[in-house]
């Protein structure tokens, strides 16, 4: 009789619920632009939601749009722009959801140098790291103060931006983070002070946002996905210090005070609903960058991005 309802307890217990195995490429290495992913990973929030995520920083951050388009990867972290580019030159790319709701690039210049206005950049150094959206995003700002490029001299400075402005190398660099550069300045005495392309004749676009190819994506697990990241965001706005000390007990190279000011900075931008798509928004941004000449005509906003949440 005992060996009897021992046989029924195994056959009536409820085994663990099987996890879906994801796989998610940020943009870069990891950095407080990525709290929600890395703060539901932590809290458990993707096991809850029946994921297992893995989450993997590229080697070579132009890979990660390729990486889902070519179905090696569930979901990538990339960006606005971006997407409109890829999407216009045919990548198989669309649009799931929103990690940072706002733009964090900026005309970075020193403080106390000779640039005051946007005008003033006429005749001198601009540096920058991405061809292509950075000119035209500095484009439509020098046409704000009756410039155009023509009126500067760009140099390619990769990705060291700020010590090429503190340097003197350039009067001012395009594509610096907000959250970063002008913190990482400061932090070496030397302030710097922002040109925000929202307020200069850029539309406002989503800095970060989740890509995927809409032929493979599994749109349940997706869902499930930014729903956990929801939560996050909840949970980071609600504990700014928790969530960091969560955040950055992760990894060591965390640890100091850049990334600790960044996430201080990050956290108003981070998507409280990103499921959501503004439609709008994504319309502007298409028109905008037709106008500029980076695209030829212009795809409706459902070739570019989805909402979930209306689905």
């Amino acid at each position: 009789m005992k060996a009897h309802l021992t046989a029924l307890a195994l056959l009536t217990a409820t085994p663990a619920a099987a996890q879906d195995k994801m796989t998610v490429m940020l943009d870069w290495f990891v950095n407080p632009d990525h709290g929600p992913i890395i703060v539901a990973q932590e809290q458990g929030y993707f096991a809850d939601a029946g994921l297992e995520v893995e989450v993997i920083a590229p080697a070579d951050p132009t890979d990660p749009p390729k990486m889902a388009a070519a179905g090696r990867a569930d979901l990538a972290v990339s960006y606005q722009p971006q997407l409109h580019l890829q999407v216009a030159e045919g990548m198989p790319l669309i649009r799931v959801g929103t990690l940072i709701a706002s733009p964090l690039n900026c005309l970075l210049v020193l403080e106390d140098g000779p640039i005051e206005k946007i005008a003033d950049l006429r005749d001198r150094k601009i540096g920058f790291s991405v061809s292509g959206f950075e000119e035209a995003l500095l484009s439509a700002m020098l046409g704000q103060a009756g410039l155009g490029t023509k009126d500067i001299e760009l140099v390619n400075v990769n990705w060291s931006l700020s010590p090429a402005l503190m340097s003197g190398q350039v009067d001012a660099v395009i594509g610096a983070f907000r959250n970063f550069e002008l913190n990482q300045m400061e932090i070496e005495g030397v302030a710097g002070r922002c040109f925000y392309p929202e307020e200069h004749g850029v539309p406002t676009y989503d800095e970060l946002i989740y890509v995927a190819n809409p032929e493979t994506m599994d749109i349940d697990m997706i869902r499930r996905f930014l729903a956990a990241t929801e939560k996050a965001v909840q949970f980071i706005v609600n504990h700014p210090q928790e969530s960091w000390e969560i955040f950055a007990g992760t990894s060591a190279e965390l640890q100091d005070e850049l990334n600790e000011r960044a996430w201080a900075d990050t956290i108003p931008r981070f998507a409280l609903r990103p499921e959501a798509l503004d439609q709008s928004r994504y319309a502007r941004f298409e028109t905008f960058l037709a106008k500029a000449g980076l695209i030829e005509g212009t795809r409706p906003v459902s070739d570019l991005g989805i909402d979930l949440g209306a689905r």
